[in-house]
């Protein structure tokens, strides 16, 4: 097998990994919602946990034997592959408006992270990482608190997602910054930024579990997805040198393609709130969607036989 063939199989196994996790992460929020952030009493949560970190190894051992412009839009696949793997393996389907938006997501992400050039490997120093390091908590700070004001589920949870994406991609940066600068001889002289990496992986570990309480997997995914290479990218090339290929014509398509992956994120939030154009055609929209359920109560009455109400309700809570 070529380098280069190694490197897309080593890419779509490591998207798979990562649309696995996710659902579980998913399932994990429907059924403990009393603990949002780190159900840690949960085996599938640890499963979850263990996925995202294969899907992360073997993320990395494709950019060894494969090109940046190939294996990072492979990897935006994860999305596409959610859905059916969702379907097939805990029955949680997805209409057409969540497929539109998931495959609009997708694309323009790809075609984003397909024009993003390679530069010369490059570090950031001392007080760069300082700034960047606060100028990302802040972020993280003031998306998680827009949040816990939000009163729709869905908008909390894009939110959450948005944190966490912001948190992993920086942390994809200053785990770039610490392979350029390590030295076998003084590993201890990384520790600030390796403090940094553990602080950052871990808040978007939690901050992507709590996204997927009460919004369903397609959107708070996406979000993350979307958000952590964009940033990535964003602080590559404002940071690192880096630039869009075929110059002029290339930053137009790239502007181009983040507005494609923005309405992606967006149909997928409007088809959550049940207000997407043609949501009322949609066959599933008048079915429970992912993370709801059927509650049965008995109805008070006169009559001697037995009546039943079946009524939906959001099993994840609601706002």
């Amino acid at each position: 097998m070529s380098s280069l063939a190694l490197s897309v199989l080593l890419s779509l196994v490591s998207a798979v990994a990562y649309a696995a996790g996710a659902i579980l992460q998913e399932h994990v929020a429907t059924t403990t919602p009393s603990r949002p952030y780190a159900p840690l009493h949960q085996g599938r949560w640890w499963a979850a946990v263990a996925l995202n970190s294969v899907g992360a190894v073997l993320h990395v051992v494709a950019l060894a034997y494969g090109p940046l412009s190939l294996v990072q839009p492979l990897g935006a696949l994860t999305i596409v592959f959610a859905l059916p793997m969702a379907a097939l393996f805990v029955r949680r389907r997805a209409g057409r408006t969540a497929w539109r938006g998931a495959i609009m997501a997708t694309a323009g992400l790809a075609g984003l992270l397909a024009l993003t050039g390679e530069a010369e490997s490059r570090s950031l120093g001392t007080a760069g990482r300082g700034v960047l390091a606060a100028a990302t908590l802040g972020t993280v700070a003031l998306l998680f608190l827009m949040a816990q004001g939000m009163h729709r589920p869905i908008m909390r949870s894009v939110l959450l997602a948005g944190a966490a994406g912001v948190a992993f991609g920086i942390a994809s940066v200053f785990t770039k910054s610490v392979a350029v600068d390590w030295q076998w001889s003084s590993p201890l002289g990384q520790w600030p930024s390796l403090a940094v990496i553990a602080a950052l992986a871990t808040g978007g570990l939690l901050l992507s579990q709590a996204s997927y309480r009460g919004a369903g997997l397609a959107a708070p995914l996406a979000t993350v997805t979307v958000v952590n290479p964009v940033v990535a990218a964003v602080v590559g090339i404002t940071m690192f040198g880096e630039d869009f290929r075929y110059g002029v014509l290339g930053t137009v398509l790239a502007l181009a393609c983040g507005v494609v992956a923005a309405g992606g994120l967006i149909l997928l939030t409007l088809e959550r709130m049940g207000r997407a154009p043609g949501a009322g055609s949609d066959r599933h929209t008048s079915r429970p969607q992912v993370g709801e359920g059927v509650d049965v109560g008995a109805v008070p009455g006169t009559r001697t036989d037995l009546e039943v109400e079946m009524r939906s309700r959001a099993v994840a809570g609601g706002s």
